[in-house]
């Protein structure tokens, strides 16, 4: 990514420990590698042991900068236990960057409560089980950021993602409740809300045809998905010392697209029904 490169001086996040959940692939994998790039000390951390090993050398060639640990966000203990491996291989975590995430597209109407409770913990309660855990330490040490990632639709809506968008809603609540509660003792907690960008797994989810691809790309006025790279330019400037009056903001990156037509997946609706339930198969 020679924007992330060109754009920071080369030792910006030098030895400063980084804590990307969800980070064994897609935009989590994508940061992760930009933060070791510029001198971060970096731990991912997933649910798939086999992802995150294949991940490392690919965010961290040298193998001396980056680690990773196995842990469902959804389990609070199992959270607290992967903080403590980080903070005894690198001595402290400056920085989280809550990532880890679940979507799929459904009818609500058929979606099961096992469906909807799966994603609101991964998002939700994965989000807050991490804020928990590392903020004592940087709360003691009155410095610390938090970024997390949530969606445009946090505060839209959007239709045949529920689970997500109410999930979502809360990460942007949550975030907003931290930086007030947490300003003066040193601790920043901002957002980012993406729109359409390209990743392995959650694309084919989302956009499992290339009409459903097609149709992402017609709404958004800049004619185009994202780039991995320009996601990570801002994630990098909102963690670094860069930005330290910034708390308490969702910096939406989309390209215009809520502005133009709101609730990324709401225009489904105008789907024929019977298209549509096959197109929800297929998400699956």
């Amino acid at each position: 990514m020679p924007g992330v490169q060109g754009m920071f001086v080369a030792n910006l996040l030098e030895n400063r420990v980084l804590l990307v959940t969800g980070g064994g692939s897609g935009l989590g994998e994508s940061m992760a590698a930009s933060f070791c790039r510029l001198g971060g000390l970096v731990a991912i951390l997933g649910r798939n042991e086999e992802r995150l090993g294949a991940a490392l050398p690919r965010i961290d060639p040298s193998g001396e900068r980056s680690f990773a640990v196995v842990a469902d966000v959804r389990n609070a203990g199992a959270v607290d236990e992967a903080v403590a491996r980080i903070t005894a291989r690198f001595g402290r975590i400056d920085v989280l960057v809550n990532n880890a995430a679940g979507n799929f597209l459904a009818a609500t109407e058929e979606l099961s409560p096992n469906g909807f409770d799966a994603i609101v913990r991964t998002v939700l309660h994965g989000t807050f089980h991490c804020t928990r855990a590392v903020a004592p330490q940087m709360l003691d040490r009155r410095s610390g950021v938090i970024l997390n990632i949530v969606a445009t639709y946090a505060w839209t809506g959007s239709a045949f993602v529920v689970p997500s968008a109410a999930a979502k809603a809360g990460v942007l609540a949550m975030t907003r409740s931290l930086a007030v509660e947490w300003a003066d003792r040193g601790v920043r907690v901002n957002a980012i809300a993406p729109g359409p960008f390209p990743t392995e797994g959650a694309w084919s989810r989302l956009m499992p045809t290339p009409e459903s691809e097609a149709h992402a790309l017609g709404r958004g006025p800049a004619g185009r998905f994202g780039h991995h790279e320009e996601l990570c330019n801002l994630a990098v400037f909102l963690v670094s010392d860069a930005a330290p009056y910034i708390t308490g903001e969702v910096v939406t990156i989309d390209g215009g697209e809520w502005l133009a037509s709101g609730g990324q997946f709401s225009g489904l609706a105008k789907v024929p029904g019977a298209d549509l339930k096959e197109l929800m198969k297929r998400a699956r």
